[in-house]
């Protein structure tokens, strides 16, 4: 804008120097003087009043010099004079109109860029306010759906007891082979981890929180492999596991096997036949954040973390189903399949460890998890 009123600016000053040219080399011809309208026009776009009165006042100064000439009769003197002051006249009218239509154009545009300003703001609340409205929806639905699992997991609570009961029985019968007797292990051990969990459910409307240790990395993934591998192998698909030895990961085993189960059984959905998943546990360098977040571990030395990754060959998410993968409730999954509160309560449990869960996936090629947890080598964990 400022260089567009410069160069306007310069051509109003050399339609002015022409004008007063003319007048001065033809001061009887009245017509030069109204060429003046062109320069005020253009100084009136600039849209500055004291700009349009110096203008104004030049014109008006030229308009009368070339009457100080000498030889000039008195009778064709006296008509110049009138004609001058009509050409003063118009030019001054056409200033007026001028300033005025430009000032008129000025408080439009003023007008339309508050107009378009509070829109923008009002669009923005208005955003604002779904996103509220819908955090508002999934805090009362969580809240219901806490009330219910509560009042389920008290009527659940008796015959869980009661087929933990028949596994100790069935334990002990004789002529068990050892595979079997490691699918019972399996079995009592899950359902001891269901009872804990009706435990917590029972004695508080809220999770419990973790109690990290430092754990070793590959017990945290065995059991979790050793109780899916059953589902993968009816489904016929291939679940590996990289373990990188002698890793130490801050975690609540409970929880963190609660994490991992819920990202296989997705891996599982997500993956078909003739597919494979990855299970890989390795260590790398933390970043500025990570190691900011490790100071719940109660050591300032950690520059470590321990990566879980569990990476499918399946399907994978487009875009906008990604950007919502956390939030409660949201499931692609048939009614009946899904309650969308997997990956939601995942990073939940993990945050509380000062970690970490990410998510990639690209559509039709497979989806990866990645969570982070504060780590070290199992030779510094005594120092």
């Amino acid at each position: 804008m400022k260089n567009r009123n410069q160069v306007v600016l310069v051509i109003a000053a050399l339609l002015f120097l022409i004008v007063t040219v003319m007048e001065w080399m033809f001061p009887l011809n009245v017509v030069g003087a109204f060429g003046f309208v062109l320069p005020i026009l253009l100084v009136a776009t600039v849209r500055n009043r004291g700009l349009m009165i110096v203008t104004l006042a030049l014109c008006i100064l030229v308009t009368f010099v070339g009457l100080f000439q000498p030889a000039k009769k008195k009778e064709r003197f006296t008509t110049v004079v009138f004609n001058r002051i009509m050409v003063v006249c118009v030019l001054t009218g056409v200033a007026y109109l001028g300033v005025t239509w430009e000032e008129r154009k000025a408080r439009e545009e003023a007008a339309q860029a508050a107009l378009a300003t509070q829109t923008e703001h009002l669009l923005r609340a208005n955003t604002q306010l779904v996103e509220i409205k819908d955090k508002l929806a999934r805090s009362e639905r969580l809240a219901t759906v806490g009330q219910l699992v509560a009042s389920v997991a008290h009527e659940v609570g008796t015959p869980l007891h009661s087929i933990a009961w028949h596994v100790e029985a069935l334990a002990e019968e004789p002529g068990v082979t050892p595979e079997m007797q490691k699918r019972i292990g399996i079995i009592e051990e899950q359902l001891n981890r269901v009872v804990r969990i009706i435990q917590d459910l029972l004695s508080s409307t809220r999770q419990r929180k973790p109690e990290p240790t430092w754990y070793p990395a590959e017990r945290l993934i065995e059991p979790v492999i050793a109780l899916m591998e059953p589902g993968y192998h009816a489904k016929g698909v291939a679940l590996h596991s990289e373990v990188a030895p002698a890793l130490l990961a801050w975690a609540d085993a409970e929880k963190i096997h609660q994490v991992l189960v819920n990202l296989l059984t997705n891996a599982l959905a997500a993956t078909g036949t003739g597919g494979q998943v990855t299970v890989t546990v390795a260590m790398r360098p933390a970043s500025a954040d990570e190691r900011e977040r490790a100071a719940c571990t109660g050591r300032s030395d950690l520059d470590t973390v321990v990566m879980l990754v569990v990476a499918d060959s399946g399907c994978g998410m487009p875009r906008e189903n990604l950007e919502r993968a956390f939030q409660p409730f949201f499931t692609t999954k048939a009614i009946g399949k899904g309650t969308g509160l997997g990956l939601f309560l995942s990073r939940e449990a993990v945050v509380a460890h000062g970690g970490q869960l990410t998510l990639e996936s690209e559509l039709g090629t497979g989806t990866t998890v990645t969570v982070v947890l504060p780590g070290m080598p199992s030779e510094s964990a005594a120092t």
